[in-house]
């Protein structure tokens, strides 16, 4: 059961170019797979990893961005994780599950607002972009030693959607803030 509910709603980067092979019965829109694909973990330890970083990390988001705020960055988060993770390799037929790009994008944000070090402007480059890349450099980095380290090659872990949804979190931060607090 699980088997099929991965194939008939996983982000399948094939589908977007060519026809996969489908079970027999209904797969879910192409287009929704980014979505369908959060809600699908390889296990419980998936699972559970992922439900206590939205807890942790989401209860802290809440309160500076509000609900509808939230809801905006897990959705951009989970496509942004599936257009990453797609364009890395656009013919892969293997399915791609878990909140990652999601739960990237709370990180992110979440790193962002919470920081507590002071980061100097560089040259024309405002503070707040240098810090955001300084994260953006520094989480890239350890999504490709994951990667390395995980023996299976870089597609045993879906660690470009985890690149993907960090860095729209980064991107979307202050904009966010904008709309929940207007242009104070």
């Amino acid at each position: 059961f699980q088997y099929d509910a991965i194939l008939r709603a996983g982000f399948i980067p094939a589908r977007f170019s060519a026809e996969v092979i489908a079970p027999p019965g209904t797969m879910v829109p192409f287009a929704l797979t980014p979505l369908t694909a959060a809600f699908l973990h390889g296990g419980w330890l998936h699972l559970i990893f992922n439900l206590i970083m939205l807890l942790f990390i989401g209860r802290q988001l809440e309160a500076p961005l509000g609900g509808r705020a939230m809801a905006v960055l897990l959705v951009v988060g989970a496509y942004a994780g599936a257009l990453a993770q797609g364009l890395a390799d656009l013919g892969s037929t293997v399915p791609m599950i878990g909140a990652s790009g999601a739960i990237s994008a709370l990180l992110a944000v979440y790193a962002l607002i919470f920081s507590r070090t002071q980061t100097p402007a560089i040259g024309p480059i405002p503070a707040h972009w240098v810090r955001a890349l300084w994260l953006a450099v520094a989480w890239i980095g350890l999504q490709l030693l994951i990667g390395f380290a995980g023996g299976g090659g870089f597609g045993a872990i879906a660690i470009w959607a985890h690149v993907g949804g960090f860095l729209a979190g980064l991107l979307l931060a202050r904009p966010l803030l904008r709309w929940r607090f207007g242009a104070r």
